[in-house]
């Protein structure tokens, strides 16, 4: 049994690590938006380029999936929630 030192040793370092840990913002595809809207929605809340969101939507349209972006853990949050609020499928899992 762990004292109550360890334990919030042991927490203090599992949190700093799952904070640290890049995380990936992934779309996947769709029947419902078109492709059009899903290139516009990646330039509003990225502020990509127009070939950017392109690719980015013709590769989620081609595979099924895309990460359209990775980083630290409370702005995947953030962008998850903003591509959710344009209906789009999107979720955030831990980066390779």
């Amino acid at each position: 049994m762990m004292s109550a030192t360890e334990l919030e040793e042991w927490t203090a370092v599992e949190t700093s690590d799952e904070l640290s840990t890049p995380w990936a913002v992934v779309v996947y595809d769709d029947p419902v938006n078109l492709m059009s809207f899903v290139q516009l929605v990646f330039r509003r809340v990225f502020g990509y380029s127009d070939e950017k969101s392109m690719a980015l939507m013709l590769e989620v349209h081609h595979d099924g999936r895309s990460v359209v972006w990775s980083g630290e853990r409370e702005r995947a949050e953030m962008y998850v929630q903003q591509l959710q609020s344009y209906q789009l499928l999107a979720a955030m899992e831990k980066a390779d």
